[in-house]
C-alpha cells in the first residue's frame, strides 16, 4: 500500500485533480470537526455542498470520532448514505423508506462493557496527570471509546498535553489517537479506515481495496492519517496546515478554504466534471 506523505508546501491545490480522476469518483468520506465545521457550527454551505453531492449519485458518509448519540442524528436528518462513528468503532445507516436504522459495531456489548471498565480508570489517570483537560462533553453518548478534550471546551493545551495523554492511553494497551479537539482512545485494532471499507463492501457492494481510486476523503487531522495514507485522492481542508511535519500520512489534494467553506470547494470541483 502506497502512503502519501507530503510536506504543506507539496500538497497539491484542488485546482489540480483531474478532469478524468473528478469524473471516476463515487464515494466521499469526509470528518466532521474542522472539516465540515468552521469554528464547532456546521455551516449551510457545508450541509448543502453533502446535500448535492449525494443528489448527483455519490455515496456520502462521514466518518467521525464523534459519539453514538450524535452518529444516530447524523444518519437519520443529514443528507448522507450513513455514518461511521467513534473512530471506527460502528457504522450506522438509516433506511428512510423502510424507517429502520442499520447499527454495525466492531465490538459486542459484552465487549465494549469489559472495556468501559477500564477506559474509566484511563480517564481518572489522564485528568490527574495532565492539568487543563477534561472528559469531552459528549461523553455520556458515547458506546465504545473515552474522549479526552483539549482544545473544545477546555482552554487549548499545548501539543504535548495530546502527546502525553496518548502515552497514558498506550500504557494501558489502549489504542488512542489526536484530532483537533480530542483525544480518543478504544481498545481493538479498528480505526476509520477499517470501519469506512467494510461499511462500502456490506452497504453498498463497493470494494475498496479494488476502487480506492474513486473514493475521496476528505479531514484535517492526526487521526484522520490512515484515510489519507489509504485513499490516493484524498483531501485536506486548508487547516490541515496546522500539522504540517507532524503527520504520519498527509493528503495528496489542498483546499484554499478551511473547514465546511473547504469542504464545499471540494463539491465544486467533484460536481464540475460534466
Amino acid at each position: 500500500m502506497k502512503t502519501h506523505v507530503h510536506s504543506a508546501a507539496q500538497l497539491q491545490p484542488i485546482a489540480q485533480f483531474s478532469r478524468v480522476e473528478r469524473k471516476g469518483i463515487r464515494a466521499v468520506l469526509t470528518d466532521i470537526d474542522d472539516t465540515l465545521t468552521n469554528g464547532g457550527r456546521l455551516p449551510a454551505i457545508a450541509y448543502s455542498a453533502m446535500e448535492r453531492l449525494k443528489a448527483a449519485g455519490l455515496i456520502v458518509i462521514p466518518v467521525t470520532g464523534r459519539p453514538a448519540g450524535w452518529c444516530d442524528l447524523v444518519a437519520r436528518q443529514w443528507p448522507v448514505d450513513g455514518v461511521v462513528g467513534e473512530n471506527g468503532a460502528f457504522y450506522f445507516r438509516y433506511d428512510d423508506g423502510t424507517r429502520r436504522m442499520t447499527r454495525c459495531y466492531a465490538k459486542s456489548a459484552s465487549e465494549r462493557n469489559i472495556d468501559r471498565a477500564k477506559l474509566d480508570v484511563i480517564g481518572t489517570e489522564v485528568l490527574r496527570e495532565i492539568p487543563g483537560t477534561a472528559l469531552a462533553s459528549d461523553q455520556t453518548y458515547r458506546e465504545a471509546d473515552l474522549a479526552i478534550d483539549f482544545a473544545e471546551d477546555v482552554k487549548p493545551l499545548a501539543p504535548a498535553a495530546a502527546d502525553g495523554i496518548v502515552k497514558i492511553f498506550e500504557r494501558h494497551g489502549a489504542t488512542a489517537k489526536i484530532s483537533s479537539i480530542h483525544v480518543n482512545g478504544w481498545f481493538g485494532t479498528y480505526d476509520k479506515l477499517t470501519t469506512s471499507k467494510k461499511m462500502l463492501a456490506d452497504e453498498f457492494d463497493f470494494h475498496a481495496d479494488l476502487y480506492r481510486d474513486r473514493v475521496v476523503f476528505v479531514g484535517d487531522s492526526p487521526n484522520d492519517a490512515p484515510m489519507f495514507s489509504y485513499f490516493p485522492n484524498s483531501v485536506g481542508v486548508a487547516n490541515v496546515a496546522k500539522y504540517a511535519g507532524s503527520l504520519p500520512a498527509s493528503p495528496h489534494w489542498v483546499t484554499k478554504a478551511s473547514g465546511g467553506h473547504g469542504f464545499a470547494e471540494l463539491a465544486d470541483q467533484l460536481l464540475a466534471h460534466t
